[in-house]
């Protein structure tokens, strides 16, 4: 077995354990579960409290020993955790043990990618030109995720309770544990620089030495717009599901509904190919009219939602709304990336690139499925029925995303030079 092949495998099985039910998580709190906007909210919210700190812990427990035996048995408590979600009805538990299996989670995604750039390096490849290629296959992953749990929940498949996405889950993230253990290749203390790190100091090693940068008036800008978008990148895999599910809203039985969440699909589809666009538009327009065109594309992300309806012309609205999502997630994650790059010492760039993802997934992504399932439930969601106003819902985070866009383009200030962007690569 190739090295390629290996990490093609464990990317393909990263992904496909986050895909097989995060998009089905709305459906099961709101439908299956009942559960009120604010409750679910808070549920969802556990991706983002994961992330504030989790991943710089265990990043720095996987220098110190073996990273791929990290990683290995965070899957393997990830999996044990996840067992115990579908015997959980109460929200505020679930909500503990889902915090708890994304603790063991999250920090893996960035395992994920230090584990395969430190083995290409010892392999002698360039880990910017090969890395790409596989870790596509980790979008892949999560696509035939979210397809499988569509047939295993739908009538016309195998009929059985969402609550199955988290077996699925459990089940291969056992399976990726047994991988690493045992075919990924060992990486050695001494790859890993650990004499160095033990130089730095407990500040340097947490990436709190790029909070310097909030001193700046331009970076202090850029991380509270990340903050604020981050607070919306996550609404429509939290809620997307439960809409096409709602059968108050399309009729129970039809394409829409028996096939949610392989339409929703369609937006990870999407999300490589804007992938591929990237270096054009950067070049052409500049980073801060690519994160513009990002912004914008969430305000018509969240309203074609809301115009859609159980008609032709909703069906196609929907999957207008799933291709532009490639578009409003990929150009700002990139983009935003890239310009901390561009704008950064790079003593600490990788601190800062860590303080970009804390705006965005950590921060934000909390204070955004929070504030987004208590505004639900205060203002479009029938207490005793739970009946959602869809369309209020999805136009409510249009607006909100529409109003992030204009005091970005009114207050953001950068000047586009496209020969800072010469060697751009997607």
């Amino acid at each position: 077995m190739g090295l390629k092949f290996r990490l093609i495998l464990m990317n393909f099985l990263q992904f496909f354990i986050w895909g097989s039910w995060m998009m089905t998580l709305g459906h099961y709190g709101f439908i299956e579960k009942q559960w009120n906007g604010a409750e679910f909210g808070l549920v969802f919210s556990t991706m983002g409290f994961a992330s504030l700190i989790m991943p710089t812990l265990f990043g720095i427990l996987a220098d110190k020993w073996k990273a791929n035996y990290v990683f290995a048995i965070l899957h393997l408590l990830f999996g044990i955790t996840m067992i115990f979600l579908p015997y959980i009805d109460a929200p505020i538990t679930f909500f503990w043990v889902l915090l708890i299996a994304m603790s063991f989670y999250m920090p893996t995604i960035g395992l994920n990618n230090s584990i395969a750039f430190k083995l290409l390096k010892n392999d002698g490849k360039d880990a910017t030109t090969y890395f790409p290629p596989i870790r596509v296959w980790g979008t892949v992953g999560f696509i035939v995720a979210m397809w499988i749990t569509n047939i295993f929940t739908k009538e016309w498949g195998f009929g059985l309770s969402i609550k199955v996405s988290f077996i699925i889950a459990a089940v291969m993230a056992f399976f990726l544990s047994i991988f690493s253990f045992l075919f990924l290749p060992k990486i050695k203390k001494e790859e890993n620089d650990s004499s160095n790190l033990e130089r730095k100091s407990l500040t340097q090693k947490l990436g709190l030495e790029a909070f310097v940068l909030f001193k700046q008036k331009k970076m202090a800008l850029f991380f509270a717009f990340s903050l604020l978008l981050g607070a919306a990148l996550q609404l429509t895999n939290a809620y997307g599901d439960g809409f096409l599910q709602d059968a108050n809203v399309f009729l129970k039985g039809g394409i829409i509904n028996n096939f949610s969440t392989i339409i929703l699909s369609i937006s990870q589809i999407s999300e490589t190919l804007f992938i591929l666009a990237i270096p054009f538009f950067l070049k052409k327009f500049g980073i801060k009219n690519v994160m513009l065109f990002s912004m914008i594309a969430w305000v018509l992300r969240f309203g074609l939602f809301g115009l859609a309806d159980n008609t032709t012309l909703g069906f196609v609205l929907i999957l207008s709304s799933c291709v532009i999502y490639g578009l409003a997630f990929d150009f700002f994650n990139i983009s935003g990336a890239l310009f901390v790059e561009m704008n950064t010492d790079s003593k600490i760039q990788s601190s800062a690139q860590g303080v970009f993802m804390l705006m965005t997934n950590g921060v934000g992504a909390v204070l955004g499925n929070i504030v987004a399932g208590l505004v639900i439930a205060k203002w479009f969601e029938d207490p005793i029925t739970h009946i959602k106003n869809w369309q209020g819902i999805w136009f409510a985070f249009a607006a909100y995303a529409l109003i992030v866009a204009v005091l970005f383009a009114v207050s953001f200030k950068h000047k586009h030079n496209p020969n800072d962007l010469i060697d751009v690569k997607h």
